[in-house]
């Protein structure tokens, strides 16, 4: 085999070498890149769940709170002391003999 031949050969062993190289760093970025695609969907699936399960918590949160405003002002109604004072305060009712004094809380606008 003479020098050229050689050299030819070589050649292209060496473009055939690069492009078997070529084609498994394709390969493997095509196999990443579906990887990646999909998982995207679930990732972006568990942050809105995520999301979701802290809203509820803050729900639950907020409707423990409004139980016990509720359950207090259930036990406040149980108290006959509290509800005259509340039947006093809200409808005007009043003990015989007793007057009741009512004062503005916004100024007059009249002259001064």
């Amino acid at each position: 085999m003479s020098y050229y031949e050689e050299y030819k050969q070589r050649r292209q062993d060496g473009v055939w070498h690069f492009l078997n190289r070529l084609i498994y760093v394709l390969f493997v970025f095509i196999g990443i890149t579906a990887i990646i695609c999909l998982f995207l969907p679930r990732l972006r699936q568990q942050k809105e769940m995520a999301a979701r399960q802290e809203d509820l918590k803050r729900q639950v949160v907020e409707q423990a709170a409004l139980l016990n405003l509720h359950t207090r002002q259930e036990d406040w109604l149980k108290d006959p002391d509290y509800v005259a004072t509340l039947a006093r305060d809200k409808i005007d009712v009043m003990k015989p003999g007793e007057t009741i004094l009512r004062f503005d809380s916004q100024p007059s606008t009249g002259p001064k």
